[in-house]
């Protein structure tokens, strides 16, 4: 070999590759790129061996590719066990109609496997010169298994292999959002119930209007959660229906079996019309991006609430000093930083459908470049909120709550509404009553007990905690996420 070359495949190729590059002619890289002996001495550097899954004869432009690629890969990562599974489901289905021997599949399925534990523990990356994730499975395959690796890609475009990578992930990243929201709706329903009989103002206008509890406040967001997890699950069966066999949005010639697939995939359903396969990306990720904005704005409401009630002009609630902050000039200060920034994250989730929907805009049917832009918006809101969830389950983890907060004199007239109701009790007229205790009000007669008997169903005393944990746990089941993961264990045994 030219000790030139060498010397330059040396700095450019791993050892590993380099290693295969003089092993026997059956594996290596002769065969994998139909080079003789005689060819290999003006051996390419390896940026150029790789060759994009559409390149043809042209390089492109070195800034139009870096502009074109952009954050891809970094994304790209998280989609990678996807890419295995989506692979794996192709080629046994490739297998199913003759497009690869039994042998074939059971070898790439194999080799896939080996990819897909490296990605678990960590030791797969998309190396330089190779633009995606996609590229880069089937590079290793094709290392690996030769003309074998080559077939994985037929009767496939990277479209729709790429639709149902996002497919795959968002469903995965829904579930787990889930199964981290159980866990904090838990958390809310056992604070309502420890502190049920905590009063605080209830406001309208934010100006006091009727007595509250800290049962009431726990309990309601945990039921707004309720109705979050019920679009989360709106937006999972959106999700859960598979676009594999689509290829660029217009089919195949191919025979291919698209039920097959989806079976494999643990899909609920297949979007059927091979356009609309395509069409779907972008309605997809606006879907989510809704459901996680619903998510996030009872977070965000929520956190307005304890900033609220920290504030010394309140005073209702406390946490330990180590879970607040300081300022570098006024000793006396403990901020709620946590809230404060958890309200700043969900809000700008909140922005992410609009930010989508602005992405999206006046595209025709069909695959745009655009839409591979949508990922740098939406994926990194899944761990934003799981951190925002955590964080929050801290802080209610450790709350205090002042007691007699409506002991106070200044609340004394949240109890108004309540000797209104008393003189009705006793049978005057309700607009007879509420003239009354205007007056006593206006004429400094006022008075009041602060003892409340609420009794019906979702109030002070009545606070049906049971009954929307049952709701919670409905909704949940309807996900039959046991079906998913069931069929992508087989897949991968």
């Amino acid at each position: 070999m030219n000790v030139k070359r060498m010397t330059a495949l040396k700095q450019t190729l791993p050892e590993i590759q380099l290693k295969q590059l003089m092993c026997s002619k059956k594996d290596s890289w002769f065969s994998i790129f139909h080079l003789s002996p005689f060819t290999f001495q003006f051996f390419p550097p390896i940026s150029k061996i790789i060759m994009k899954l559409w390149q043809k004869d042209t390089d492109v432009n070195k800034a139009v590719e870096n502009f074109t690629v952009g954050r891809d890969k970094e994304f790209d990562e998280m989609l990678a066990p996807f890419d295995v599974l989506g692979n794996i489901a192709h080629a046994r289905m490739l297998a199913s109609v003759g497009l690869l021997s039994n042998e074939e599949a059971t070898a790439l399925c194999d080799e896939l496997k080996n990819i897909y534990g490296q990605i678990q523990n960590g030791a797969f990356t998309i190396q330089p010169g190779i633009e995606d994730v996609h590229s880069q499975i089937e590079f290793l395959l094709t290392q690996k298994l030769g003309d074998t690796g080559k077939k994985i890609h037929s009767a496939r475009s990277r479209n729709d292999q790429v639709l149902v990578d996002v497919k795959l992930y968002l469903r995965h990243e829904l579930e787990e959002l889930v199964h981290a929201l159980e866990g904090f709706f838990k958390l809310l329903q056992e604070r309502s119930e420890t502190f049920k009989n905590h009063l605080l103002p209830g406001y309208t206008h934010l100006q006091i209007a009727m007595p509250s509890s800290f049962g009431l406040w726990f309990g309601a967001y945990a039921e707004s959660l309720v109705d979050d997890v019920e679009t989360l699950r709106a937006a999972y069966t959106v999700i859960n229906k598979n676009p594999l066999g689509s290829a660029a949005g217009y089919g195949s010639s191919f025979p291919v079996n698209r039920s097959l697939t989806t079976q494999l995939l643990g899909f609920a359903d297949l979007n059927y019309n091979v356009v609309y396969a395509q069409m779907g990306r972008g309605k997809a990720e606006r879907i989510v991006a809704q459901a996680l904005a619903n998510v996030a704005d009872t977070l965000a409401k929520m956190s307005m609430d304890a900033c609220l009630y920290l504030n010394q002009n309140f005073d209702f609630i406390a946490f330990p000093a180590e879970l607040t902050t300081g300022s570098s000039i006024m000793p006396h200060k403990k901020n709620p930083d946590v809230f404060e920034l958890i309200r700043s994250h969900c809000n700008r989730i909140k922005a992410l459908p609009n930010e989508i929907t602005m992405m999206t805009t006046n595209l025709p049917s069909g695959y745009h470049r655009d839409l591979q832009l949508l990922k740098e918006n939406l994926f990194p809101a899944f761990g934003n909120l799981h951190n925002c969830i955590n964080m929050a389950s801290l802080m209610f983890n450790n709350i205090s709550i002042k007691d007699n907060i409506l002991a106070d004199e200044k609340y004394r007239y949240l109890f108004s509404v309540e000797e209104v109701n008393k003189l009705v009790l006793q049978g005057v007229p309700f607009r007879d009553a509420y003239k009354k205790i205007g007056a006593d009000i206006e004429q400094g007669n006022f008075k009041y007990d602060t003892t409340v008997k609420h009794t019906h169903e979702g109030s002070i005393s009545n606070l049906q905690n049971a009954a929307i944990a049952q709701m919670m746990q409905d909704t949940i089941s309807q996900f039959n996420f046991g079906k998913v993961n069931t069929a992508l264990k087989h897949l991968l045994q």
